[in-house]
Order: structure tokens, then sequence, then C-alpha cells
């Protein structure tokens, strides 16, 4: 992976991202920023975090901290979480490696980010090794549609997007979530299936050590 060029590209796309993003939230995702933070609790660690559009929408007891790979996304989070007068811990860093101890968080939430990190199997999977047991990764994304058609458009539509802008539309962060062992206790599709938003636990056996398949009720 280039990190240099996609923290540049990232850097560039800052001072646009709030306003094409708005755009995308008020006629595809809705209220799912809302949806996403409110069940956010205990320490909270948000990947992607970007320019902190969730900062206002997280209970005013989690305890936040947001990792991004660019500078100028980070910059304006810290702008914003001086208007909101919220206190956040801001990190540079990529989700390819999370420079957090394991079972660092209670919760992990990722809005509209694994559709552009380039390995978003291994981003995940960094997720829940910094996720408590017992703790829940929350997750929002544009994935692979419910139809042939949709999904057909979709692959057409990668064919720019990823090598212009790292933009995928074919992905299932779902499928991913499962195999690592996560008990999804919440999944919702919407918009054709092209919006899809879904609550994970990280399984806890009766030794307080993360669970096998096999030892959830």
């Amino acid at each position: 992976m280039d990190q240099a060029r996609w923290q540049n590209y990232w850097d560039r796309k800052s001072a646009t991202y709030d306003r094409e993003i708005g755009v995308l939230d008020r006629r595809v995702f809705g209220d799912s920023r809302e949806w996403a933070c409110s069940q956010a609790t205990g320490e909270v660690l948000e990947v992607a975090v970007g320019t902190g559009l969730n900062l206002p929408h997280y209970p005013a007891s989690a305890v936040v901290t947001g990792l991004d790979l660019s500078s100028r996304m980070l910059d304006l989070a810290r702008s914003r979480a001086r208007d909101l007068d919220r206190e956040v811990t801001l990190r540079q860093g990529t989700a390819h490696a999370l420079p957090f101890a394991d079972a660092s968080f209670d919760t992990v939430v990722c809005t509209l980010g694994l559709c552009a990190i380039p390995d978003h199997e291994t981003a995940v999977s960094e997720m829940v090794r910094v996720l408590r047991p017992g703790g829940r990764l929350i997750l929002l994304d544009h994935v692979a549609g419910s139809g042939h058609l949709t999904r057909g458009l979709q692959w057409l539509l990668e064919r720019i997007t990823v090598p212009m802008a790292g933009e995928h539309f074919l992905r299932r962060p779902l499928h991913l979530v499962e195999a690592r062992g996560l008990a999804v206790e919440q999944r919702e599709r919407f918009k054709l299936g092209v919006v899809e938003r879904l609550v994970a636990r990280k399984p806890v056996s009766s030794s307080g050590a993360p669970a096998t398949p096999h030892d959830l009720p």
C-alpha cells in the first residue's frame, strides 16, 4: 500500500469533504451517524475519524479517541472538538496497524471508512484486536447491493473510483466481522441494500478470554 499517496489524497480532500459527504448524509445515510455514535459507551475508538463529523453525536459519558491517516483531516476534527467544547484525543495513524494495545477500548466505531481503507481485512482484524472482550464494534458503510443489477453498476463504478480515490463499493464488512468470531447483535440494510449498519460484540468466555464461536450461548 502506498500510504504516502493516500495520506496526500485525504489531506487534499479535507477542504471539500464535509460539503460532499453532507449531501450523501442527507440523501443516502440519513440518521446513521447518530445511530452509530449513540450506541458507543465507555472508552471509544473511532477509526477514520476524518474531520470529526461524528463528534456531536457521541454521548457525553463516552471517552473518545479518534484516529486518521490525514493530518489535515485531524486539524479540522480538532477545530470541531473545540467548537463543541468536547475533550477528544486525536492521533494520526493507519488502520492497518492501530497504535494501541490489545483490549484497549469498550467500543470501536468506523463509519464510512472501510470502503476506502486499502486493506480492509487487516483493518477489521485490528479493530477486533483493540476491542475488549464483551466490547462492541459499530460499523456503517456503503456495501455491495442486494440485487445483481445494483452490484453490476457498482462493479462498473469501481473501475473509476478504486484507481482514482481508493473507493470500493462491493465490500461486505459483515462477513469479515462474522469470520472473526463476533456475534452480530444488530444489522440493517437499506437503499437497495447498498447501506449497511451493524453492531457486533466481541465474545467473552467463562475465563474472561475471548471465546470461540463454539463457546457462544
